[in-house]
This record gives structure tokens, C-alpha cells and sequence, in this order.
């Protein structure tokens, strides 16, 4: 695993999902107080852009089929049928957003 700088925190808006490119995958990135989460942009359902869906509290919605996403885990608590998307661990430091990847 290796860290990858992804953004700048004053880039991020809380509650409004941004879509980054690392090394050919797409992950949304999501404010929520004071942590930022990454997830894989793609819902398990049928590949809608998370990074277009809306999010409330942890929750992040896909835009087509209204999935819904825990961005803390990257479990599907909405319908609950125990699908998920990778979830990557994030750090802060000075400003920059820093993703663990694989």
C-alpha cells in the first residue's frame, strides 16, 4: 500500500462528494466534519457515479438507483443486501488529502 496525494482539504466542500483519478481508478472523496473518507466512485448495483450521488451525514446516495453508501466503510446500509465498495484509508497533513491505495 502506498499513500498517493489526491487533493487539497480547501478543495473539499462538506457534504458535497468530489470525484479524483488515482492511477486509472476513480474515488470520491467526502467531507464530514473534520475527516475526509475515499470510496471506489462505482455503485456495486449497476456502476451509477457515487461522486454524483447526494450525501447526508456518512451516507452517500447513488443518483440512479438511490443505493446508499456508509463512506466511513464503504458498506451498503441501503437496501442492506451486503454488497459494498472499497472504502481507503485517509490522512490529512498540512492541508493535503493523502489516500492508502493498493
Amino acid at each position: 500500500m502506498s499513500l498517493v496525494n489526491v487533493a487539497r482539504l480547501d478543495d473539499l466542500r462538506a457534504g458535497q462528494p468530489k470525484l479524483v483519478e488515482v492511477g486509472g481508478a476513480r474515488l470520491v472523496l467526502v467531507c464530514v466534519k473534520d475527516e475526509v473518507y475515499a470510496c471506489d466512485d462505482v455503485c456495486a448495483h449497476q456502476g451509477g457515479p457515487l461522486s454524483q450521488g447526494k450525501l447526508s451525514g456518512v451516507r452517500l446516495a447513488c443518483p440512479w438507483h438511490g443505493w446508499m453508501y456508509d463512506v466511513r466503510t464503504g458498506e451498503c446500509v441501503m437496501p442492506g443486501r451486503g454488497n459494498r465498495v472499497a472504502s481507503y484509508a485517509t490522512r490529512i497533513e498540512g492541508g493535503t488529502v493523502w489516500v492508502q491505495v493498493p
